[in-house]
């Protein structure tokens, strides 16, 4: 009898942390969600990739640190924060515009495959050349199916923005550079 009543008991509090949980992964999704969109918008990169990675990599814990020494909501490694600008790890917002001008790159670099743009966030882009596909590591395979158990598209876009102003002569400008738009746009 004790014996059951201790199975109830452990199963009961692992229904109550895994619902704990979830209910940490919305508090983290709302938290951090208009700044996901705004870096999203502005690197034209999907902000459910973004999402998607943020669970996987910290579960939206900001001062998560690896391992392996990735830090921050994308876990950054600090060549890859350094090679994008990233000079405060536990910035949120630092950090999301680093991981996403990094999934740009590699978005263009896999041609959008999405298991091999997760594969060279996860392992890292040399695995992926040393391997000539997604590595045989467990961690990077479990990854995957993780994010891709929430993002199901086999190929990722980005969108490439593109702004329409009038110079000074009146000619009509289209460019996807957004500085040159907004000194244009300060005239």
């Amino acid at each position: 009898m004790r014996i059951a009543r201790i199975a109830v008991t452990v199963i009961a509090t692992l229904g109550w942390a895994l619902s704990l949980c979830a209910q940490s992964q919305d508090v983290g999704r709302k938290t951090y969600d208009h700044v996901v969109r705004k870096v999203a918008q502005k690197h034209g990169v999907e902000p459910d990739l973004i999402h998607a990675i943020i669970r996987a990599e910290s579960n939206y814990d900001s001062f998560a640190v690896s391992a392996k020494g990735a830090m921050g909501l994308m876990q950054l490694m600090p060549a890859t924060a350094d090679a994008y600008g990233v000079n405060n790890f536990y910035d949120p917002e630092e950090n999301i515009e680093g991981g996403a001008k990094y999934l740009k790159d590699l978005i263009k670099l896999y041609d959008g495959k999405t298991n091999l743009v997760l594969a060279a966030y996860n392992a890292g882009q040399e695995a992926v050349k040393k391997y000539k596909g997604i590595p045989p590591y467990p961690e990077t395979r479990n990854y995957i199916s993780r994010i891709q158990a929430s993002f199901r598209k086999s190929n990722i876009r980005t969108r490439t923005i593109i702004y329409r102003f009038y110079d000074g002569s009146g000619n009509l400008v289209l460019t996807n550079d957004p500085r040159l738009y907004a000194l244009n746009k300060a005239d």
